[in-house]
């Protein structure tokens, strides 16, 4: 009973989080600074459509990953690299520098 109940844990554990549980990755030094403001605005659209993709691609791990713990006790979409976890983080720290720099810019 103690072995099911540890399994168990651990599964559950390395399931894909939801997309919306996943901060923004600290992606170093600005890579946006010598950009103008029609420039950022290009990149925010792109990275946000690519978040908006990798969201979606998120949440079908995580619930292949419920309904793989749920059957198996496996969260089988984690295992096979489906969870986009790091990518949508990255995203959201690239979203985050581009914010900042148009800020400093004062883009409208």
């Amino acid at each position: 009973m103690r072995l099911i109940l540890l399994v168990s844990i651990l599964a559950a554990c390395a399931c894909a989080q939801r997309p919306e549980n996943i901060a923004a990755a600290d992606i170093g030094p600005n890579p946006y600074t010598g950009y103008n403001c029609s420039q950022l605005a290009a990149e925010e659209l792109s990275i946000t459509q690519e978040l908006a993709n990798l969201s979606a691609d998120q949440n079908r791990a995580a619930n292949g990953d419920a309904f793989g713990v749920f059957l198996l006790g496996l969260p089988v979409s984690s295992m096979t690299g489906a969870d986009q976890e790091t990518n949508i983080a990255i995203a959201r720290g690239r979203l985050q520098a581009i914010d900042e720099t148009q800020l400093t810019l004062r883009c409208g």
